[in-house]
């Protein structure tokens, strides 16, 4: 990560949040480009108060199905994520290799806008031995992996038991009745519904 990078997320947060039809996301980009304000680094862990994650919104190819990992320390379904490295090449990069490394999904189709923020959303982390309490910052990307969920591909999917209990697709027709999901989790089925209609 650089100088060049923040001015481009910097960018790309404010294209977003002239977009975006949320007005909770409006206000975590305007949080986000606030904690870039701050901080050189804003990508770093030692920024105690809150950092820059990079997360992934995976789909299938039909754009019905989505991956998910049951997050071993949190204890929820979420979308595979996690910190930004400072070798990671770009935002998306860093999203990607968390997915990856989460989810061993390798293989993907190109997306005309993919460098663009598909989310934005902070959310308090709790304490932990070595870790106050702090916001994640995290930047969201869309993702279409080059699998066919319908067609019972299950063995697409490898868990990665040091971080997660589980992983798995899940049809996003159920998820969007599922009260025990986030509203972050809401606002990204209602995007990939609409996308995919």
């Amino acid at each position: 990560m650089n100088a060049e990078q923040l001015k481009q997320i910097r960018a790309e947060l404010a294209r977003y949040r002239a977009e975006t039809p949320y007005e909770i996301t409006r206000q975590h980009a305007d949080a986000t480009l606030r904690l870039l304000d701050r901080h050189a680094k804003p990508w770093q862990r030692s920024v105690l108060e809150g950092h820059l994650t990079a997360s992934a919104w995976v789909l299938d190819r039909s754009g019905r199905h989505v991956a998910m990992i049951h997050h071993r320390k949190l204890d929820r379904w979420l979308q595979p994520g996690g910190h930004i490295d400072d070798t990671d090449l770009s935002w998306r990069a860093a999203a990607q290799r968390e997915l990856t490394e989460e989810t061993g999904l390798s293989r993907f189709v190109q997306l005309a806008d993919e460098e663009k923020l598909f989310d934005v959303d902070v959310h308090g982390i709790p304490a932990r031995a070595d870790e106050p309490v702090h916001l994640h910052h995290d930047l969201r990307f869309l993702f279409v992996a080059e699998v066919d969920a319908d067609a019972g591909v299950t063995g697409s999917l490898a868990l990665n038991a040091d971080e997660s209990n589980d992983c798995r697709w899940f049809a996003l027709a159920d998820m969007a009745n599922d009260t025990s999901l986030g509203p972050e989790t809401h606002r990204m089925i209602e995007l990939s519904v609409r996308r995919f209609a």
